[in-house]
Order: structure tokens, then sequence, then C-alpha cells
């Protein structure tokens, strides 16, 4: 049986009591141990006005990681495309493409990433989402051979036909990925409802295209796994502390883990936060593979994006290996 492929997507967490600095630094030394494990891809994400996420110029971010790897593939998960013009964003990843050449992927959402007031001062205009399918074009216009006589031109960028994924949280994206015939990937890791929905329509009105020739499914998922039950639980209060500051409109740091998430958040904050973390699998691997198994079963994802959300990077790197053992050693995955 294949066994499911494992990616990352890494948030670039700056811890409370760190800098940006070690922020970068733990991203490299996180895609250094996945790579010797044997991930497929990393991911980073653009975010916004959030003191815990240090990913804001996510194609510096992809560089960074790319030029401290050797064969992970590296990329957007996503870049914000209505925050840009197309022409900016391929010729931003056509740099990449031609500086690491079949390493880099970029994947596109119509979400600002941000607060309203942070997107205005992004000078973006707050109707541009309605453009991604024709934006979407565009910029898959650029990277295309066939494009090579128009006067305008990605340079780099033009003729290097880059990877391009839909990312969504809802059937919008499933359905324009399947119309584009482009590889989806859906964000239940804080989006759970439209999960099933979003890949049945995919896989039902996928039309196949010059990328893709049938549907591929990447699901996001939180995964922390440790040598014990109570420790992995432990661990997880940090991401559990920031859903609880989400919801309070708070921006902090990435906190570390505390004993008792029951006196940090209130009723309302643990029934939001776990709702957005209803795809979570917290603890050891023996009680995590049958739940996991189980998910995979239901979805028939081609792939996982796993979010780690561990505030001290070597129990991080702990978790991505457990997660990868756990799979070799089944025969269920």
């Amino acid at each position: 049986m294949k066994k499911i492929k494992l990616s990352i997507l890494d948030l670039v967490f700056v811890n409370e009591g760190e800098t940006i600095k070690d922020a970068f630094d733990n991203s490299v030394k996180a895609a250094q141990a996945a790579e010797k494990l044997g991930y497929h891809r990393i991911w980073v994400a653009e975010h916004h006005n959030m003191q815990a996420i240090a990913s804001a110029a996510t194609s510096v971010c992809i560089g960074h990681i790319a030029a401290h790897t050797k064969m992970i593939r590296v990329g957007a998960g996503g870049i914000m495309l209505p925050n840009h013009s197309p022409l900016t964003i391929a010729e931003q990843f056509g740099t990449l493409e031609s500086l690491y050449p079949g390493r880099i992927d970029l994947g596109l959402g119509r979400a600002p990433g941000t607060d309203q007031q942070t997107l205005r001062a992004l000078r973006t205009d707050a109707n541009a989402a309605n453009n991604f399918p024709q934006d979407v074009l565009e910029l898959q216009a650029y990277f295309s051979k066939e494009y090579a006589q128009n006067p305008i031109q990605a340079t780099p960028g033009s003729g290097l036909e880059i990877p391009l994924w839909i990312l969504g949280s809802s059937t919008f994206g499933a359905q324009l990925a399947a119309y584009y015939g482009l590889p989806y990937a859906f964000a239940s890791h804080f989006a759970p409802d439209a999960l099933y929905h979003a890949l049945s329509l995919y896989r039902e009105e996928f039309r196949p295209s010059k990328q893709q020739d049938r549907p591929y499914a990447m699901v996001g998922v939180n995964i922390i796994l440790a040598d014990t039950q109570e420790e992995a639980e432990y661990l997880a209060t940090s991401q559990k502390q920031s859903f609880a500051n989400l919801r309070r409109g708070a921006k902090m740091k990435f906190q570390a883990p505390i004993d008792d998430i029951e006196s940090y958040w209130s009723h309302d904050e643990k029934l939001m936060a776990e709702h957005m973390l209803k795809y979570s699998f917290v603890g050891t691997p023996e009680s995590v593979a049958p739940k996991l198994k189980e998910f995979l079963q239901k979805t028939q994802a081609d792939e996982l994006m796993v979010v780690t959300s561990i505030y001290d990077i070597e129990k991080r790197i702990h978790s991505l290996k457990l997660l990868v053992e756990m799979i070799n050693l089944s025969d269920v995955f």
C-alpha cells in the first residue's frame, strides 16, 4: 500500500521571550530535520500584523528555507493573491524557481490574511478578492511557455510553469480548483466545517488540465505527538492559548505551554477553539494512529499538510519524527 505523503505548514512562530530572528532559525532547523525525515514539502503562509507569525514577506521566507535545504519542496501555503498583482508574484516566484529549480510550489488563497485595517495599510482594494479567478489565470499565463510572445513578460518567471495550487476553507476554492484542473489544499486545521463537502465537489467537478490530469487533494491537520499522552496534551496548550487570544483580539507572541488551560480560557473561548481545532490529533503515536487512519479513510486525502504548533523547537522536531515513524511502521497508511 502506498504511504500517505507528509508535508508541513510552518507558521514561523515568534515565541514569547524570543526574537523574530529566532523564529527564522527555528524554521530552518525544522525544515532541515523534515528533509532528513523524508517530508515531501514545507510551506509558509502570508499573514500580516500578527506578532506571533513572522512569514509576512512570504517569498523571502521561502527563499531563506530553500537556501538552507537541498531537496525538500518549499512553497507558499499560501500567497493571498488579492494583496498583490499577478505580475509581481510571477516575478517573485520566478526568481525562487530560477534559484531553486524544481523545488518551488505556489499555493494561492483569496482571503486577505489579515484584518480590515491592515488590509487598507497594504493598499489592497477590499473588493480585489472578486477578481481572484481571473488573477489566477493571469498568473498562470505569466508562467506558461505559450505566453512567451506577449509584450509583458515576467522576468524571471516566463516559461517556468511553476505548479499552482488553490487553497481554501470553503466550497468556492474547491470548485475553482476543479474547474481549472489544479491541485487543492483544504485548510481543515483551522476551518473544519466544509471539509467533506468541498472535497466531494472538487473530485466530482474536476476537469483535467495541462498541469494536473486527475484530482489531487491535500488536507491540513494539527498533529502533536509526544512520548506520553500527558506531555502531548501539555504541549498542545500553546496552540489553545493562541486560539483564545485570537478570540480576544489580543496580539501576542506564541506562548509557552501551561499546566492548566482551563484557567486560561473562558467557556466561549474554549468552545470556539475546540471547534476550529476539530481535526487535531494529540497524543502518543499509539493513541493517534487509529484516529488518523479513520480520518484518512474518510477524506481519501492524497497528502497531509501537518501543523505542529509546539513552542519548543526540539519537541516540535521530535513530534515530526514520531509521526514519520508511526506512518512508516504501520501498514494502514
